[in-house]
């Protein structure tokens, strides 16, 4: 029989858990779907993927699923803290060595000299057999000790409210799809983002772009992403601890934008989805670095060194080296000819000069399988760097670094960007 006081700590644990379990639900609603363009998709181009299409509505029942049962279990915290970054890391080492084992078996299916593959690679399958189910048990409570993290330096960093974290950090590592972008020819332009399942061919990715290309007359190019702003976020499996800390709290971002109007108008147009990546970008690099300030301490990269002004300054600034081939520099050169060659109708010219730089690129070691309109599309909207890149001119993404850097806290930054919802509002801010 329960005392009083027994009683009502009973009822407040069952109350916070439901009202955490309602919280959840709710995130999942609203949050599942975001991925999805709210136009939905062209009928044509979903002829031809229907049969390869990811399905975003199976996976994050799935993944709700297995998060409520992690959480009635409270994995995690039978975890001593001084050991919960170490279990992290073992899931990483042993990732490493299932994509070691994996990559022996298929050399030993590919090796003509092979005579019987399946019974060469015996013991090799059986171990990795055994390493996929020891990685399969590490990896749900990695998840959950990293998602455990990442609330941590959201809360610290001022992005709680009442001392909830909205939305709450949700992880879920896994196989994520591959995404088919599709821009029309005469202008660069992202109208459409298809999910395809993660084992797509790449004989099947070329067979998706050339019939998008002949049939509906627009370009298309099948990107490999790392992870996907649905609830809870779907990550790519890693072995980089720096990458992984990044692109969870990235993704994380997309949630939390999701909620408000810049999140709400991912889809409308270039502008605001150039606005959304690039601030989750910049968000993602910042909170990635606390954690592993936090909690990962040995694998903190150096600080980038610190971009120098030599009209205020007597420093000599060293000339880039002519002879070294600089990616994002040749990138830029390539969109800047591009927008050119589109600006004036020369469509089938630009489709020439950029299949002739993609030969240059794959010349000096960057081994891009197709250049050209979605490829700057996708890889466009990525523009928190200087330079330029994919991106060309495009003066979003500077924008958005620039309105960054008059806040002193990112959740400032945040709390300012998430509310914009036009580019012309961006300037508003810029202007003070």
């Amino acid at each position: 029989m329960l005392q009083p006081g027994q009683k009502r700590n009973f009822f407040n644990k069952l109350w916070r858990r439901l009202r955490l379990a309602l919280i959840l639900a709710a995130c999942a609603l609203f949050l599942g779907g975001s991925i999805f363009p709210p136009g939905g998709l062209l009928s044509g181009v979903s002829a031809l993927t229907r049969p390869a299409e990811f399905d975003y509505g199976s996976w994050t029942l799935d993944a709700i699923g297995v998060k409520v049962a992690d959480w009635g279990l409270s994995l995690s915290k039978f975890v001593p803290s001084d050991m919960q970054s170490q279990i992290v890391l073992d899931t990483l080492a042993k990732t490493a060595r299932v994509n070691a084992l994996s990559a022996q078996v298929m050399l030993v299916y590919t090796d003509p000299q092979v005579e019987d593959p399946l019974a060469a690679s015996q013991a090799l399958r059986a171990e990795l057999q055994t390493e996929q189910r020891r990685l399969d048990s590490l990896s749900r409570l990695a998840d959950a000790i990293l998602q455990s993290q990442l609330h941590a330096v959201l809360r610290e960093s001022g992005l709680a409210l009442l001392g909830q974290v909205l939305p709450p950090s949700l992880v879920r590592v896994s196989d994520v799809p591959y995404s088919l972008v599709v821009s029309p020819r005469e202008e660069i332009a992202q109208v459409m983002d298809v999910p395809l399942l993660p084992g797509t061919s790449v004989e099947e990715m070329e067979a998706l772009e050339s019939q998008v290309f002949s049939d509906l007359d627009y370009s298309a190019l099948v990107v490999p992403i790392g992870g996907v702003g649905t609830y809870p976020t779907m990550i790519r499996q890693t072995t980089d601890i720096v990458w992984l800390t990044e692109v969870v709290s990235h993704e994380w971002v997309h949630n939390y934008l999701t909620l408000r109007p810049l999140g709400v108008n991912y889809y409308t147009n270039d502008a605001l989805r150039t606005i959304n990546e690039t601030t989750a970008n910049l968000a993602g690099k910042e909170l990635g670095r606390l954690i592993l300030e936090k909690y990962y301490p040995e694998y903190v990269p150096p600080e980038p060194d610190p971009v120098v002004d030599d009209a205020q300054t007597s420093q000599i600034v060293p000339e880039p080296d002519p002879d070294m081939f600089d990616f994002r520099r040749e990138m830029r050169i390539t969109r800047l000819e591009v927008d050119r060659l589109l600006a004036e109708g020369e469509i089938e010219g630009a489709e020439a000069y950029m299949e002739a730089r993609r030969q240059v690129f794959w010349e000096n070691g960057y081994l891009i399988r197709k250049l050209n309109q979605a490829y700057f599309a996708f890889y466009g909207a990525y523009n928190d760097e200087p330079g330029g890149g994919a991106a060309g001119e495009d003066p979003v993404g500077p924008a958005v670094v620039a309105l960054r850097d008059q806040f002193e806290a990112l959740a400032d930054f945040l709390n300012t960007i998430a509310w914009v919802s036009s580019y012309q509002r961006l300037l508003d801010l810029l202007a003070g």
